[in-house]
């Protein structure tokens, strides 16, 4: 297992350059042509396989632009689909709610981040692949797991495989800044993501809701006024150093 993860990691790694994108276009594209070959040595049954083929990959691919809310302290959903589960649940000691969100083949499965911030870790967790419908899946799935610093504070989302989406691919890694709803990533073929808030956050989904990646708000969760006062007040302090430093006039 811990060879197979070790392996699994540095494959993930790899995919955080621009290459992703030509892979996937050629995954995507590649059955069309083999379907023209074989209508063309009238092998019709093999045609007709290959270029439905061709249409299911192209559909699961696809990307579409989303709108993104600008509302102050809105959570969105990190992917498409439906919510499974909503509960109160501690990670790392620290009380929460969790939101699990199935993503059925036939949804877009781009992956988005939920706010804006800095991805203070990104870490890969071999695992199993059960059906990604089964509570089960959120701890013993392979999964990519990104704990975000924003400016409210930390949550937490992951990217989990499924029985079968067997490849988790994140296009982000610690220290990245990111915006809300920016594309980071996508699973592979019918998989699960899961969003953590902290308590304080007002979660506005219920389960069995359809929700979109980027789009749809899950929880709501403003920055406390302490800590806007405070960014505030330290953004004051660096024009004031800067004016007198003579760097800023």
């Amino acid at each position: 297992m811990r060879a197979r993860g070790a392996k699994a990691a540095r494959r993930n790694a790899g995919v955080y350059s621009g290459k992703h994108g030509q892979r996937r276009l050629l995954f995507r594209n590649s059955a069309a042509p083999a379907g023209g070959v074989a209508y063309l040595l009238q092998w019709n049954v093999v045609a007709v396989v290959l270029v439905l083929l061709a249409l299911f990959v192209f559909s699961f691919f696809r990307d579409p632009e989303r709108v993104i809310p600008a509302e102050p302290g809105a959570v969105v959903s990190p992917g498409d689909g439906r919510v499974v589960v909503v509960t109160d649940e501690e990670y790392e000691r620290r009380p929460g709610k969790r939101v699990s969100i199935f993503l059925a083949v036939w949804n877009v499965h781009v992956n988005r981040s939920p706010a804006a911030g800095t991805i203070t870790k990104m870490h890969y967790r071999p695992g199993k692949f059960l059906a990604a419908m089964l509570e089960r899946a959120s701890v013993e799935n392979e999964q990519n797991v990104f704990t975000l610093s924003t400016e409210a504070g930390e949550i937490v989302f992951k990217q989990i495989a499924g029985l079968i989406a067997r490849r988790v691919v994140s296009w982000k890694k610690a220290g990245e800044k990111v915006a809300r709803g920016e594309r980071i990533g996508l699973v592979r073929f019918g998989s699960r993501v899961d969003l953590w808030v902290p308590k304080e956050a007002e979660i506005l989904v219920k389960v069995g809701e359809n929700v979109k990646g980027g789009s749809s708000v899950l929880a709501q969760w403003p920055v406390k006024p302490a800590a806007r006062k405070l960014g505030q007040s330290s953004s004051a302090e660096t024009d004031a150093n800067l004016t007198t430093t003579g760097k800023r006039s």
